[in-house]
């Protein structure tokens, strides 16, 4: 499980759900704060939270403008995800409107990899072993 700041939970919701594929898991109560959880349908052990930034109550005013300032750099959410084919993975989400932060490349560790931002601004990796590698 992990937590994913976002700005605007319905097109973090969209992002993951119609563009990646993920399933919704879990959607918070009405009277809670609201988040909701996402995962791979393939993998129905891992949760991803989308929250709006320092939903928890315990935060301070001072530290959600903190953390909203990191998210706005790019420098709070990451994910990274394996895929069998970096490339079909690449054409399939950026066909659907992601914004590219990085084409499909080679790396000397002999993965593959290729990376987008989320609507809030999260990088979403995906990499691919090659074989050999």
């Amino acid at each position: 499980m992990c937590t994913l700041p976002v700005h605007d939970l319905d097109a973090a919701l969209g992002f993951y759900r119609d563009v990646l594929g993920f399933q919704v898991r879990q959607d918070g109560e009405p009277d809670e704060l609201h988040r909701v959880s996402v995962g791979p349908p393939e993998q129905p052990e891992v949760r991803i939270f989308l929250s709006p930034p320092g939903a928890d109550p315990g935060v301070s005013p001072a530290d959600r403008r903190a953390i909203e300032s990191l998210m706005a750099k790019g420098l709070l959410g990451r994910l990274v995800f394996a895929t069998d084919d970096c490339d079909a993975t690449f054409v399939r989400v950026e066909a659907a409107g992601a914004e590219v932060l990085q084409e499909p490349i080679d790396r000397s560790d002999g993965a593959r990899d290729c990376a987008f931002l989320d609507p809030s601004g999260n990088i979403v990796r995906f990499t691919q072993r090659r074989e050999g590698a």
